[in-house]
């Protein structure tokens, strides 16, 4: 289940809220509060792989990989917490500068990958993945751990984005030169 508020809530409000409530993952959607919910067991296992795959194959200089902690700006009215999230350690060293900084990025990342779950279901993900292509995100993933695919968007040089699905094999994300996610490894439990 989904926790969000009707009333609008202020950007201000908002850091002020996700830098104090330590146990509450707050997501702000468009001026409305929405909490993300706990997720299933698959959908830990998946997340998990995914984070393993990636700090083992990053470039440990030039990239932080965050698994629900990140937000990310789209606008002052909304602020999302992806499963994972590759940043630009240059980035994150910026924000390390100002101390108790929400962890929260307004440019668009190598990488964004969200995970299904039967808590979230499908209408707050695609409510997310498309803000994330409003974003300009070079590569967002929507990974199904029950279907067992990756739906990838590719962000193209014209902002336009490309849909790949994969079932199998490996995924090279072009965004991270030196990353392959095989998928066989990605849906272990």
């Amino acid at each position: 289940m989904v926790i969000a508020s009707t009333a609008y809530v202020s950007e201000e409000t908002f850091r002020r809220l996700s830098l104090g409530d330590l146990q509450g993952q707050w997501e702000l959607h468009h001026g409305h509060l929405r909490e993300k919910p706990g997720m299933s067991v698959e959908h830990g296992n998946v997340m998990g792989n995914l984070v393993r795959l990636l700090e083992n194959q990053r470039d440990r200089t030039s990239y932080r990989v965050r698994a629900q902690h990140a937000r990310l700006r789209l606008a002052s009215d909304t602020y999302y917490i992806p499963d994972v999230a590759v940043i630009p350690t240059a980035i994150v060293q910026a924000l390390s500068e100002h101390p108790g900084a929400l962890d929260a990025y307004p440019d668009a990342l190598p990488l964004v990958a969200e995970i299904w779950s039967p808590s979230t279901g499908g209408y707050y993900v695609s409510d997310k993945l498309r803000d994330y292509q409003r974003r300009g995100d070079l590569k967002i993933w929507h990974v199904h751990p029950y279907e067992r695919t990756v739906t990838a968007w590719r962000r193209q040089s014209d902002g336009a984005y490309v849909e790949t699905t994969y079932r199998d094999g490996v995924v090279h994300p072009a965004s991270l030169p030196a990353v392959a996610i095989d998928l066989k490894a990605l849906f272990e439990t």
